[in-house]
C-alpha cells in the first residue's frame, strides 16, 4: 500500500506496527541511530549493557541496521532520560507496550526493504509516505508521529495554528522535538487522552482547536481512528471486509488487496469520526 503512494510522497516513509501487549511491567522503546556518528554500526550491545549497569534495569534488544527495539523491565521515563543524556543523537521513535515504529528518509520501497516491512506482524498498523511541505526532510520529521505511549498519528494536509497549539501545551510541560505541524496535532490529541478524554472526545476537541485542513489516521494499542476536517480537502478512501479494514489516500493503493471486489468501499464524511477496534 505504501509503495502505491510513492508519487504522492517520495521523501520519507514510516510504519507503526501494533503487536500483542507486553505485561504491564515491561515497555518497548523504538530507537533510530542513523543520526549518530556510527549510524548502522551503532554499538547496540554496549547500549544494553549501559542501561543494565547504570540504571540497574534489565533490558533486551533486537536490532536491525540503524534501528532497534529495546525492551526494559521498568517505566520508560528513567531510560528515556538516560538515553537523551548519554546518547543525544539517538532518536527515540516510540514507547509503549504494543507499538514498534520504523521510519527513515527515502522512497517507500527503499524504506520497506531496509527495515524488512514484509516480515513485520501485528494486529494493525499505520503507515505514511511524505512529500515535505512544512518542514525539512529528516527521519524525525517523517510520519508517523508519536507521543506518550502506544499512540501515533499520520497527517495529510497543513495546519495553520501549530504554534498556537504549542503555546497552549508547553505550560503543561509538553516538549516539542520538531517544527512540524503534525507534531502539534499529535501531542494535542495524546494530551487530551492522557487527561482522561475518550478517543471520541479528544477527536471532537481537535475539530474545535485545530485550524487548517487535515486527514488524520491514528493508532492506539487497540484502535484505529480516521477523521477529516470540515472541508475534506485531503482525500481518503476506506475498504471494509469481514477480514480487514484498509485506509488509503487513493483507491489504487487498495486495488490489489484480497477480496477487494467484495469490500464495502467509501469516502469518509467530513468532520465525522470513524473508529475501529483491533
Amino acid at each position: 500500500m505504501l509503495i502505491g503512494m510513492t508519487e504522492r510522497g517520495p521523501d520519507s516513509a514510516g510504519l507503526a506496527v501494533f503487536t500483542d501487549l507486553l505485561p504491564d511491567c515491561l515497555r518497548k522503546i523504538s530507537l533510530y541511530s542513523g543520526s549518530t556518528p556510527d549510524g548502522a554500526d551503532f554499538n547496540w550491545a554496549g547500549l544494553t549493557h549501559g542501561i543494565r549497569e547504570h540504571l540497574g534495569i534489565e533490558a533486551t534488544l533486537e536490532a536491525r541496521n540503524n534501528h532497534a527495539v529495546i525492551t526494559v523491565a521498568s517505566p520508560p521515563e528513567p531510560v528515556k532520560h538516560w538515553l537523551k543524556e548519554r546518547h543525544p543523537k539517538l532518536h527515540i521513535l516510540s514507547t509503549g507496550r504494543s507499538i514498534d515504529l520504523y521510519k527513515d528518509v527515502g522512497t517507500p520501497a527503499e524504506v520497506a526493504e531496509h527495515y524488512h516491512f514484509g516480515n513485520l506482524k501485528g494486529s494493525h498498523l499505520v503507515g505514511h509516505t511524505r512529500m515535505a511541505t512544512e518542514s525539512a526532510v529528516t527521519p524525525d520529521r517523517a510520519h508517523p508521529f508519536t507521543a506518550g505511549e502506544d499512540f501515533c498519528l499520520v497527517h495529510n494536509g497543513s495546519l495553520s495554528n501549530p504554534y498556537g497549539i504549542r503555546r497552549m501545551l508547553e505550560p503543561h510541560g509538553i516538549h516539542f522535538e520538531t517544527d512540524n505541524d503534525t507534531e502539534a496535532a499529535c501531542r494535542f490529541l495524546e494530551w487530551r487522552l492522557r487527561e482522561g478524554d475518550s478517543l471520541e472526545i479528544a477527536l471532537q476537541k481537535s475539530f474545535e482547536e485545530l485550524d487548517g485542513f487535515f486527514t488524520f489516521l491514528m493508532g492506539t494499542a487497540n484502535q484505529l481512528a480516521l477523521i477529516r476536517d470540515p472541508f475534506a480537502c485531503k482525500p481518503a478512501v476506506v475498504a471494509e471486509t469481514d477480514d480487514y479494514v484498509a485506509i488509503a489516500s487513493e483507491f489504487r493503493s487498495l486495488a490489489h488487496l484480497p477480496d477487494i471486489q467484495h469490500a464495502r468501499i467509501f469516502e469518509p464524511v467530513p468532520e465525522e469520526m470513524y473508529i475501529w477496534k483491533a
